[in-house]
């Protein structure tokens, strides 16, 4: 009997599958993430989430081992130190990007969040020239604020660039701060938004029940760098 479709739009993403042992990576094996993402499309969802930072940089060349059928993948880059969004950097970190997925292109490219150390009319020149190549159908954001959103859709629009069509944020129950003027924001911009982190990293799904949990596995595990940003 055929799964039914969910009436929410969902996009799933990857962040716990990659390379066993690397950071965050909670899925290694293949036939286990085939199974996981199989389930997925099987209620009608095609959209495939992930990074060049996930898992250590191996999320993306697991995924290319899976059969994603028809889908499609997003994928982003972080600056994981300053002048990762420089023209130069930001082409080729997004070049490994492309090369692990084994694609000529993606769906969204997302800057990951703002690499303050380069002017960000730098990095949009070289995002619209990645644009017109072919190699992204729509650019993202992530983690920027609403005032840099406003500059960069200011930049965008005098000089010609391809503008942002879609806003990833952390929002749930109990994770509101993009309330008050990112929201705003991307309304008056016509942009979308889409929202990672819908049950709190796993918080709302009941096994937590307090701080006094320790969970030996997932977001909460007490000791390591996610544990402590989540605790």
């Amino acid at each position: 009997m055929a799964s039914k479709e969910t009436r929410v739009p969902l996009i799933f993403g990857t962040m716990i599958m990659g390379e066993a042992g690397k950071n965050g990576v909670r899925n290694s094996d293949l036939n286990e993430c085939q199974t996981i993402l199989d389930t997925f499309f099987s209620h009608g969802h095609t959209e495939i989430d992930t990074a060049r930072m996930y898992a250590e940089g191996t999320t993306e060349a697991h995924l290319s081992r899976l059969n994603l059928g028809n889908a499609t993948v997003d994928t982003k880059v972080y600056p994981a130190e300053p002048g990762w969004h420089s023209p130069e950097r930001i082409r080729a970190k997004f070049a490994e990007s492309l090369e692990k997925l084994g694609r000529k292109k993606v769906r969204v490219f997302y800057l990951h969040a703002p690499d303050r150390s380069v002017p960000f009319e730098d990095t949009l020149g070289e995002v619209d020239k990645m644009y017109k190549e072919g190699l992204f159908e729509i650019l993202g954001l992530s983690n920027y604020a609403a005032w840099e959103v406003a500059e960069i859709i200011g930049i965008c629009r005098a000089k010609g660039y391809v503008e942002p069509k879609i806003y990833q944020a952390m929002y749930n129950a109990i994770t509101r701060a993009i309330e008050p003027e990112l929201v705003p924001c991307l309304r008056k911009f016509g942009i979308r938004l889409v929202v990672y982190n819908p049950l709190a990293g796993g918080f709302f799904a009941g096994k937590l029940s307090g701080t006094e949990d320790v969970p030996q596995e997932g977001r909460f595990k007490s000791g390591d760098a996610m544990g402590k940003m989540y605790r």
